[in-house]
This record gives C-alpha cells, sequence and structure tokens, in this order.
C-alpha cells in the first residue's frame, strides 16, 4: 500500500511533498454512495489535455458537477476550471482534493508515473476512480492498483475507451465466433515520422513560476528542468513513461488479449533503438516486440502477437498509420477507431476454381463518450465497468514487459500467475523502481 505516514500539519510546514496525510491511511473507507438519481460530484487529477477531455465528456453526460481541479501546472488548471464554468476550487496539491468529502468520484489523468499513488489513495478516501492508461508504471504498481480497488471495494474505470465502441465489440465477437477461424498471429502498430527533427534538446534550465515542478516530479528522480521532458512530450523518457509500447500501444495489445481471450505472453523480445534520431528521447525511434503466447480459449493454439513503432516512417500495413490486424486460416481482419475490413480467405471449389468471398466492411463508433457513461453507470450499480482495473492491469502489463525486454536486450520468459521471471533477479528487478522520498509504495 501507499506509504502514508506524512501528517497534514506536517505538509503545510514543508515545501517537501510527500505521502498522503493521515486522513487518508484510516483504513477502509465507504463514503459517498451514490443513489440512482443522485447527481455524481468529481475532481479532475491532472488536468492536461486528455485530463480536460476527460471532463468535457463528463461534464456532457449532465450527471456530474465537477467540484475540484488539482494540477501543479497552473495554466492547465485554470483552463479546467473553465470548463466548470468557475465552479471547480482549484488546488496545487491532489490531496487537499482527496481530502474532500464531498467528491464521489475522480478523474486521474496525471503523467503515467503519477497514476499509482493518487488512485490507492483514491480508493482509501472512498471514491471511485477513472484513470488514464496506461494503468502503471510498473507491473508491481498495477498490482497494488488491483489491490486497492478490491481491498476498498472501489469502481476503476481505466481509459482504455475502445472496448466501449460498438465496432470493437464487433471485432472482439468476430474474432471468438470464429468468422476468421483459427488465430496465429496478431499484428499492432503505430508508426509516424518525426525525422529529422524530433525532440528539441534544451539546456537546463528554472521552471516557471506557475508550474510547481518538485510536486510534478513527485516519486520520480529529481531532474534538473527542461520543458521537454515535462507536459505532453513527458512520454519519452522513462522516468515518466514507457513510450509509444504503453501509452498506444496499450490501446492495442488490449484489443487482441480482449478477442483473444488470453492474460499475458509466455515470452517476449523486443528490438530497436534509436537509429536515426538525434534527439533528447531516451525511447527508441524504432521498436519491435514479438510475444508468444500460450493456446488461447478462442482457437485452441498458441499464437504470436507483435508490437511495432517508428517515428521515422509513417507507412504501416496496407497504408494504415496504426491498426490491429488478425490473421486467421479463413481470413484476415483488421480494425482501428475508424472501422474494421474483414478479407476472407479464398476457398478451392473445384481442380480449376477458387471461390473468392465478398470483403465486409464496419464503420467506427463513438468511443470515450460510452467509455465515461459506462462508468457514471457502474458508480450507480456498483458492477464492473467495461476497463476495469484488474483486467486492464494485465493489457497494461504487456507493454510494460516489452520495455523490459528491450531494456535487457534479450528474450524473457514470464511467469503471469507469479507475475515474475522465473530465475531471472536481472529482469525481476525491474518489475518496480526506486520512489524519491518521501513517496513511495510498501
Amino acid at each position: 500500500m501507499v506509504n502514508t505516514k506524512i501528517s497534514r500539519r506536517d505538509f503545510h510546514k514543508s515545501t517537501v511533498l510527500g505521502a498522503a496525510s493521515l486522513a487518508m491511511s484510516a483504513g477502509p473507507m465507504v463514503r459517498n454512495v451514490v443513489g440512482a438519481n443522485d447527481r455524481i460530484s468529481i475532481g479532475l487529477i491532472g488536468a492536461g489535455g486528455m485530463g480536460q477531455g476527460d471532463l468535457r465528456d463528463m461534464l456532457r453526460t449532465g450527471q456530474v458537477d465537477c467540484l475540484a481541479v488539482a494540477d501543479p501546472y497552473v495554466p492547465n488548471r485554470d483552463t479546467a476550471i473553465m470548463l466548470t464554468n468557475g465552479a471547480a476550487k482549484g488546488y496545487n496539491d491532489f490531496r487537499e482534493l482527496l481530502d474532500r468529502k464531498d467528491i464521489d468520484a475522480v478523474i486521474i489523468a496525471t503523467p503515467d508515473h503519477w497514476h499509482a499513488i493518487p488512485m490507492i489513495m483514491a480508493c482509501q478516501a472512498g471514491k471511485d476512480v477513472y484513470v488514464e492508461k496506461p494503468l502503471s508504471h510498473t507491473l508491481v504498481e498495477g498490482r497494488h492498483m488491483v489491490q486497492a480497488a478490491e481491498k476498498y471495494n472501489r469502481v476503476v474505470q481505466v481509459g482504455t475507451q475502445q472496448r466501449s465502441g460498438a465496432h470493437f465489440q464487433k471485432v472482439v465477437e468476430l474474432v471468438r465466433g470464429g468468422s476468421i477461424g483459427k488465430v496465429t498471429l496478431a499484428e499492432t502498430w503505430i508508426h509516424g515520422n518525426e525525422y529529422p527533427v524530433g525532440l528539441e534538446c534544451q539546456p537546463d534550465t528554472q521552471a516557471p513560476p506557475w508550474f510547481d515542478y518538485n510536486l510534478w516530479l513527485g516519486p520520480a528522480p529529481d531532474r534538473p528542468y527542461k520543458q521537454v521532458r515535462t507536459l505532453r512530450t513527458f512520454r519519452w523518457f522513462w522516468d515518466y513513461s514507457g513510450g509509444i509500447l504503453t501509452d498506444w500501444g496499450t490501446h492495442l495489445l488490449d484489443i487482441v488479449n480482449w478477442a483473444m481471450g488470453v492474460e499475458a505472453p509466455r515470452t517476449i523480445s523486443a528490438m530497436g533503438g534509436k537509429y536515426v534520431l538525434d534527439d533528447c528521447r531516451e525511447t527508441p525511434d524504432t521498436l519491435d516486440v514479438t510475444y508468444e503466447y500460450p493456446a488461447s480459449p478462442v482457437s485452441g493454439k498458441d499464437f504470436l502477437v507483435r508490437f511495432s513503432n517508428r517515428v521515422a516512417n509513417s507507412h504501416g500495413p496496407d497504408g494504415h498509420g496504426y491498426g490491429i490486424q488478425f490473421y486467421g486460416t479463413d481470413g484476415t481482419l483488421f480494425v482501428d477507431r475508424d472501422g474494421y475490413t474483414l478479407w476472407p480467405e479464398a476457398t478451392r471449389v473445384g481442380p480449376d476454381r477458387v471461390a473468392n468471398h465478398n470483403v465486409i466492411h464496419g464503420e467506427g463508433s463513438s468511443q470515450h463518450y460510452p467509455h465515461v457513461v459506462n462508468f457514471l453507470d457502474c458508480v450507480r450499480s456498483r458492477q464492473k465497468p467495461h476497463s476495469d482495473v484488474a483486467t486492464m492491469h494485465r493489457s497494461t502489463s504487456v507493454g510494460l514487459l516489452g520495455d523490459i525486454s528491450y531494456k535487457l536486450g534479450r528474450k524473457l520468459t514470464w511467469d503471469a500467475e507469479r507475475e515474475q521471471f522465473p530465475d531471472d533477479a536481472e529482469a525481476n528487478k525491474l518489475l518496480t523502481k526506486e520512489y524519491r522520498k518521501p513517496w513511495g509504495l510498501i
């Protein structure tokens, strides 16, 4: 659980921002039980682009009142407050938001390294949670988050909104129903081109006065301030994220897990590097990961999954910059957010004749708004949401495992039940991380 030893009085006296107040560590709480017809009071933690998008759709439902916004970057905080017509109170520190008894649920849309601690504290405070993907920054964090949701009986929806899209649900139905036969390979990719500039390398400087950079860092290592390491581009630095593999890869690999009825790969092999871009990013500009999965309950056979990312060439399979493609014995099925296409395999009907079957197309569907509605429905019903925390821990783990293989430069074997690499202390060390005091998981 989260280390919650620092008191609120000490917090006010100190400029060092640490773990939660004693009010957050008082054991299981079940507060703010929402009735079927009650409005839901929410708070937003992390008010950048995705947080603002989440808040817009929450407000659009007409079911919520946003009472508070917490973000150490004042311009984002002020913009989010404007979305509430000034009704929300602004906070620098998210713990003050969590101390409020009148908030039923929170959105957590912080950088990845800040997902676990406020999510666990929100559960301790009796609040339901909509947390952005990827669920966690490490596998150990993810397991703690699952345990917190279960211990405090909280509804937790992860922002893998494709699960709420009707056409993604249809694709899962097609794969599971055998429409493309036995699947031997699923391919996922996201390609773009930032060549030749990439991320601008910047000198160390001082954070602007409207940005509490120390709080933004939180449990991450103390690094000199560079704007490029924060805000939208934090994803390309290991201190705060797992790169594109845990960012977009979580969306893509989650659909594969879901459609194939699996939770985790058996082996992971990642290769890549910074082959082209001479910029300040730490994550690779070229990456390929191959996962070997044990037998799927859908087809009864082992199968492979591939993930590919390039940031110096944008042409993907069939010209798609990103997507998911299932290769089955009876057909090939492609899906992205705009729709899906199923190409049946031709069948031989005689010694000299092949029957070609009609290609099937499906239109795209709304995903984010119904995902938000599903969360609010579950806050009231206490049912499991579409992207529940336990399932999303497994989907997030797939990308995290790929990052570990990449960092070590070798193939890994994974024991999903124990969440360990058997007899591999070097790899197991990367399942967690060091936390800058006084933040941490114990």
